[in-house]
């Protein structure tokens, strides 16, 4: 069996904050955006990694959740406890100044981890964690 990751999944509440996120603060490209009414699928991922993506969906239009679910699911997302994703830099540091200057919420600075991983984490428009670690 040969199973790879082809993409993974995160919710957005702001089409326009998160691709000025991911495309200009990360370095993204935009591969995707498709529109339902007022709401969009957005698919980014690394420019030099076309076959791996992150599909940024409305969190409303997960099947099968009531209204009570949403509500805990917009609650969590605005503590910034429902989703993450662990991404991966060459010089972690540089990655840092670079996300910091752009604006983005800083959870932790560039930080030598007891379980030997240096990583740091910012939060995306939605409140999603995303923690990037060194490459090594």
């Amino acid at each position: 069996m040969n199973i790879s990751i082809h993409t993974s999944m995160l919710p957005h509440l702001d089409p326009e904050a998160s691709i000025a996120f991911y495309r200009d603060m990360l370095g993204f490209e935009v591969r995707n955006d498709v529109g339902y009414n007022d709401l969009h699928w957005i698919t980014v991922g690394p420019v030099d990694q076309p076959e791996t993506g992150i599909v940024l969906y409305p969190p409303q239009t997960t099947p099968g959740i009531t209204e009570e679910e949403q509500k805990l699911i917009s609650e969590m997302m605005a503590k910034g406890t429902f989703a993450s994703l662990n991404l991966a830099a060459a010089n972690l540091d540089e990655t840092f100044a670079k996300i910091q200057a752009s604006g983005a919420e800083v959870v932790q600075e560039p930080t030598d981890q007891p379980y030997g991983l240096r990583d740091c984490a910012f939060r995306d428009p939605a409140g999603n964690l995303l923690r990037i670690q060194e490459k090594s």
